[in-house]
């Protein structure tokens, strides 16, 4: 399954970051009310997604809940996806591949950011204050590793990162030997509950375990408000 991992640095990746909510009178559109319900600017994050749908793109339960609690910090969010092709496409009721058929990477993700969405090749920098990486085997299918963490492992020589457990537990932990592949990679694995986030303070990366841990969804749902909040105090002032 999944993992999720943040990366919080001082003016990291993006395009322009959304704008504020109109002070005028009408509503705002089902789109802005998605992504900037804070009446006041906060930390400019990046969405990066991989696809719509745990097998070949974004783990949606992860997306969602981060959405949910970068709104509820205030932050401004700016969804990213890679404008190519998926690298195949799963037909989730029977979990297998769909012979055939092909999907686009952006197009797909476009439905978890209700259009609002821009081609990851125009992030910069120089426009966002932190980016976050939901997980999903889109993440090693048309990014890099779906157990997202191995993203800041494979970049970051030595960063602290968690994907839970380092035991399956009798089936809790069924991808546990993600922390021995981390390890080899020359990061370090920092055990933690799934309720819970991992900040390394000094490469300003949080990760989570969220579906790698074999738990109930409210409880992926706190790890991943744990690991937005550290995100958001980093990313701030």
């Amino acid at each position: 399954m999944a993992a999720l991992r943040a990366l919080a640095a001082s003016r990291l990746a993006a395009t322009p970051a959304l704008a504020p909510l109109p002070t005028g009178g009408s509503a705002p559109s089902p789109r802005a009310a998605l992504h900037a319900s804070a009446p006041r600017p906060g930390a400019r994050v990046a969405l990066v997604l991989s696809g719509c749908g745990v097998y070949d793109g974004t783990e949606l339960h992860e997306a969602s809940s981060i959405l949910v609690h970068l709104s509820r910090g205030g932050a401004e969010v700016q969804i990213y996806a890679p404008d190519v092709p998926q690298m195949h496409v799963v037909n989730h009721a029977k979990g297998q591949p769909s012979e055939g058929e092909t999907r686009n990477v952006l197009v797909e993700s476009a439905r978890i950011a209700r259009g609002k969405i821009a081609d990851l090749a125009q992030l910069s920098a120089a426009n966002h204050d932190a980016a976050i990486f939901p997980g999903g085997f889109g993440v090693a299918k048309n990014l890099l590793c779906c157990i997202a963490p191995v993203l800041a492992a494979k970049v970051l020589r030595g960063v602290e990162v968690t994907v839970g457990h380092e035991q399956e537990e009798g089936g809790k932990w069924p991808h546990a030997g993600t922390a021995e592949v981390i390890k080899a990679l020359g990061a370090k694995h920092r055990v933690t509950e799934v309720t819970e986030a991992h900040v390394d303070a000094k490469n300003k990366v949080v990760t989570t375990a969220a579906f790698m841990c074999d738990a109930g969804l409210h409880h992926i749902h706190d790890g991943l408000g744990a690991m937005v909040r550290k995100v958001l105090e980093l990313a701030g002032p």
